[in-house]
């Protein structure tokens, strides 16, 4: 009874967040702010969507490639089509039950593949922390073509930047001592905590010593940049934003980023969080939550129908080996 209550909560929870804030979202603008709103989505240019959604859709592609390397590293050898077809099954599953789709990946190749469960999903957990990785190098890159602008909301807001950089310092020390504790101790959760951090050294090192190591680098590389890309080349779908700078772009991404965790799929969320990154960059909020709105519905309709249809082909066009 309790794994049901749980598993409701997992899908009730995250559609309730996006649902709230899309009514917030509604109610906290006035009806000419919902006027530019929904004309700029409504007179966004068809060419910029559908090359922003190409982008997206060869991103997908490049990720079920590199896919493969990790799994050539175990002794396997899957098919793209397998390995896309899944990917793009767990991207729409994750609409409606956020994180369940990297385990319906993972078992779909695990079925159609004859690879183990527990080495496929070990192969996504590598992906992950690449990923992570990867987001956290782009955030880096964001805060420094960003600085003037940091700076000049520390100095509106009259804070020290002294006292950021004595926080970092303190929290990674915090961290550090964090892994001390962990590494030491024998408490049940802690050693789980434990068992997670092994595994992502191990997922690591598994990238590194793997033997395409600089395709599945490049891929990397290339899934990251068509993302960002696909951000930056959707302003031009709404003419208020041909202004936008690269680095406002890339503000943009770094936010909508982790929108896409609170909700299912951003839902709700996301254009928001658009919307009030670039009010810092002289940006009308309606515009760029139409903007948000805009790069949201392209990715998920795109997502909502080759998802569907690999669930549907799936089992009839590939057989399981």
């Amino acid at each position: 009874m309790k794994i049901a209550v749980k598993k409701v909560l997992q899908v009730v929870i995250p559609i309730g967040i996006g649902v709230f804030f899309i009514w917030y979202s509604f109610h906290k603008t006035s009806e000419e702010e919902r006027e530019i709103l929904w004309k700029s989505i409504k007179t966004a240019k068809p060419l910029w969507i559908i090359l922003s959604a190409f982008l997206g859709i060869l991103s997908h592609i490049s990720r079920s490639y590199r896919w493969l390397f990790l799994a050539n590293t175990l002794g396997y050898k899957p098919r793209l089509s397998t390995s896309y077809m899944a990917l793009m099954m767990g991207y729409l599953a994750n609409l409606g039950i956020p994180r369940s789709g990297e385990i319906l990946r993972a078992s779909t190749l695990s079925n159609y593949e004859d690879v183990p469960f527990q080495k496929t999903i070990g192969t996504v957990i590598s992906e992950r922390i690449v990923d992570l990785i990867m987001l956290l190098l782009v955030v880096l890159i964001g805060v420094a073509t960003n600085t003037t602008l940091f700076l000049n909301y520390f100095e509106n807001e009259n804070i020290n930047p002294l006292f950021i950089f004595l926080g970092i310092i303190l929290f990674i020390i915090l961290l550090y001592f964090c892994y001390l504790v962990v590494k030491k101790s024998d408490i049940k959760m802690l050693k789980k905590v434990r068992k997670f951090i092994l595994e992502i050294y191990e997922g690591i090192l598994s990238v590194l010593k793997m033997k395409n190591r600089v395709s599945f680098i490049f891929h990397t590389f290339f899934i990251w940049s068509a993302y960002i890309f696909m951000f930056y080349i959707m302003k031009f779908a709404i003419p208020e934003l041909n202004h936008l700078s690269f680095s406002a772009a890339l503000a943009a991404f770094i936010v909508g980023s982790f929108a896409m965790t609170v909700s299912n799929g951003g839902l709700g969320v996301f254009p928001i969080a658009i919307g009030a990154i670039l009010i810092f960059f002289n940006v009308e909020q309606s515009i760029g939550e139409a903007y948000g709105w805009v790069l949201w519905g392209t990715q998920t309709i795109t997502n909502i129908i080759i998802g569907g249809f690999s669930f549907i082909l799936l089992p009839f066009f590939l057989k399981k080996k």
